[in-house]
């Protein structure tokens, strides 16, 4: 083939980390002290190795440094001014506090919000809607206490549990938080930032009515299942006009005690709605504090939260998050965190291409050609362009030979 129309001066992986401002990596790392002494391997260089071992889906690091020592005369573009040793790699993500890529993360979300936001809606309250949820993630060590059975030895591996939060338009997380496999659910909603009017969706394990009743008191509203234990008083029934979903059940007004420590407080009324899933042959039961709202709707907000499911499989599948590449808590979070950038970065080029493309065929394709000097924006809109135009060079002199 002739030159492609496609080469670019600047690589992938260039184009790539062009998309975070250095300037700002700067000033982060001056506000957490994290080059303070630092002689050579700073908090840039430091990102932009972890962001490498991100793309290319390294599993150790001696896979990071020996693949890196190849990028000599590369690395212009998106600055990395030292390739690691692999010790050199290791201390770094064991003392450089992981907060430095947190607000890496959140400093890149507030820049391209509106890029990976979508506003489109079929329901009024869609953009008002918050998912939350969490994942865990298992440890070769037990670095954090894990829950679960134990294996043939009698030891547990240890696990990290990411909590997160995500607008349902948004489609990236907005916030994260850690905590050991074993801390219960429902002490991240302690950190979840819900503005009034807000409607907050989690799954029965979030459950906690002095929550409930603080949601109630801030003018936030959610949703979740009914726990199957849990205990209430039915007030009254309420009327299902023709017009609600048929799988809607039951839509009644209940009683339940708040109570602390054991200690009664006092007594909330809720909202619970019985809806019949034809897909799955179910009967789920649906508590919230929304009171006027299509009861048929009080379901559909809960099977919004699918989304997240949807999330946290597409983080699993396309970034290395079973090989860590330290023993310690500190060096498995920036390890996440730099698979959030990594997952938000190419949620930007794939919100800015017209064409579409699959998230993990995206992540593949920058994969494979992370150094080659292919305009990606170009290449992603119109990939067959140059085939094409040899194809038809090559028909037009077949012809013109015969």
């Amino acid at each position: 083939m002739n030159k492609s129309s496609y080469f670019f001066g600047q690589s992938v992986f260039g184009q790539l980390i062009s998309l975070i401002d250095l300037n700002k990596i700067r000033t982060i790392s001056k506000k957490h002290m994290s080059d303070y002494y630092v002689k050579k391997f700073d908090t840039s260089d430091h990102l932009i190795s972890m962001l490498f071992s991100t793309f290319a889906n390294c599993t150790s690091l001696r896979e990071v440094a020996a693949s890196m020592l190849g990028l000599k005369g590369k690395v212009n573009h998106f600055q990395l001014k030292h390739i690691p040793y692999r010790s050199t790699l290791s201390d770094a993500n064991k003392r450089r506090s992981h907060l430095v890529f947190q607000d890496v993360y959140y400093s890149l979300l507030k820049e391209y919000h509106s890029i990976i936001s979508d506003s489109r809606q079929t329901y009024a309250w869609e953009n008002r809607l918050e998912i939350i949820d969490s994942s865990t993630i298992s440890l070769f060590k037990d670095i954090l206490s894990c829950v679960g059975r134990k294996s043939n030895t009698g030891k547990r591996k240890g696990g990290i549990k990411v909590h997160t939060q995500i607008n349902l338009q948004d489609r990236v997380p907005k916030l994260i938080w850690f905590s050991a496999a074993t801390t219960h659910d429902k002490q991240f909603l302690k950190h979840v930032e819900l503005e009034k009017g807000r409607i907050a969706v989690f799954d029965k394990g979030y459950n906690d009515y002095k929550t409930f009743d603080e949601f109630n008191e801030s003018g936030i509203f959610f949703v979740t299942r009914l726990k199957s234990n849990a205990s209430y008083e039915s007030v009254k029934e309420n009327d299902i006009p023709s017009y609600i979903d048929d799988g809607v059940l039951k839509d009644e007004l209940i009683r339940v005690d708040v109570k602390e420590n054991g200690t009664y407080l006092k007594t909330i009324e809720l909202r619970k709605v019985a809806y019949w899933d034809d897909e799955n042959k179910r009967c789920f039961e649906f508590i919230t504090n929304l009171h006027g709202m299509n009861a048929g709707h009080i379901a559909l907000i809960y099977k919004k939260r699918w989304q997240i499911e949807l999330l946290f499989k597409q983080l699993k599948q396309n970034f290395p998050l079973k090989f860590f590449l330290g023993d310690n808590e500190n060096a498995i979070k920036i390890q996440i965190w730099c698979a959030l950038i990594v997952n938000l970065l190419l949620t930007v080029i794939q919100k800015k291409i017209k064409r579409k493309w699959a998230f993990s065929n995206l992540a593949s394709f920058c994969r494979l050609h992370l150094f080659n000097y292919i305009h990606l924006n170009k290449f992603l809109e119109n990939p067959e362009k140059d085939w094409l135009v040899e194809y038809s060079a090559q028909l037009q002199l077949k012809f013109s030979s015969s």
